[in-house]
């Protein structure tokens, strides 16, 4: 399995339109070579260099149906969960300025099952718990961001 992203290559820049700098756009993913008994797919994104004891969250989303092919929120079925903003659905980049170049992780699950049982405003503990177990494949698209 393999998550790409049409915003941003693996490891380069996010482009400042997908940030809280800027219009806070949701970039899009997509899933290539899906494992073949996948029932759901699982996303969370966040931020490993944010200066706190967890990573930072910017984006929990579960449910996403096993055939899609692309990471879209509004895909039946698909729920976004809270994050570290305390919205629910997608909290583009913005780091504190001057802190540095920040990596933001978007970690892609293939599920053995079709649904984790969790509610919308899920947080990132929730379906981390709820996906333990049932996780097939992952993969993982990291973009580069800094506040300067």
């Amino acid at each position: 399995m393999l998550l790409t992203c049409t915003a941003f290559a693996d490891g380069l820049p996010i482009p400042r339109e997908f940030t809280g700098d800027s219009m806070d756009r949701t970039p899009e993913f997509n899933i290539d070579n899906p494992p073949a008994n996948v029932k759901s797919y699982a996303l969370i994104g966040d931020d490993p260099d944010a200066p706190m004891d967890e990573p930072f969250v910017h984006w929990v989303l579960f449910d996403l149906p096993g055939d899609a092919l692309r990471v879209d929120p509004y895909e039946d079925g698909a729920i976004e969960g809270i994050n570290g903003f305390g919205d629910i659905g997608y909290g583009g980049p913005m780091p504190p300025k001057g802190h540095g170049v920040h990596r933001y992780f978007f970690k892609l699950y293939s599920l053995d099952i079709a649904t984790l049982g969790l509610a919308e405003g899920a947080t990132k503990k929730e379906v981390e718990a709820a996906m333990a177990g049932h996780i097939i494949a992952e993969s993982t698209v990291m973009g580069t961001y800094e506040r300067k």
